[in-house]
């Protein structure tokens, strides 16, 4: 992706990634933060949560993940996120995001979101600094 193909209000591929509890329950040995809140419905439950969440650091994971595959070579300079409301694992999220600006330098700015697609809330906002390859 070259910063000539990039216009202001481009959108980005929407992703749908796995979030079923066998892939969180990978994540999150490979993570090292195996934690009940992430793997168990009923203690998250207990914990006052909706149930089993998705880890922040694997919803940034998928939003950087979707960056990449609109513009393979890239860097995200920045990616920051805003947890909303709490992602339930096992259920159907989209991860959508649009360009907001374009600098002549290649750098470009993304607003990001996931979406829960059952209840339709937004579950995580962000924004991703990138520079596209040259």
């Amino acid at each position: 992706m070259q910063i000539d193909e990039v216009e202001l209000g481009d959108e980005l591929p929407e992703e749908r990634p796995d979030v079923s509890l066998e892939t969180v329950k990978r994540f999150v040995k490979a993570a090292q933060m195996d934690f009940p809140r992430f793997t168990d419905h009923e203690w998250a439950r207990r914990e006052g949560l909706p149930g089993a969440v998705i880890p922040g650091i694997m919803s940034q994971g998928h939003l950087a993940a979707m960056i990449h595959r609109w513009a393979p070579g890239s860097e995200i300079v920045v990616l920051d996120t805003i947890f909303r409301t709490p992602m339930v694992v096992g259920t159907s999220v989209v991860c959508r995001g649009a360009v907001t600006n374009v600098e002549d330098d290649g750098t470009i700015e993304i607003d990001l979101t996931i979406l829960s697609e059952a209840s339709g809330a937004t579950g995580v906002l962000g924004t991703a600094q990138v520079r596209l390859a040259s």
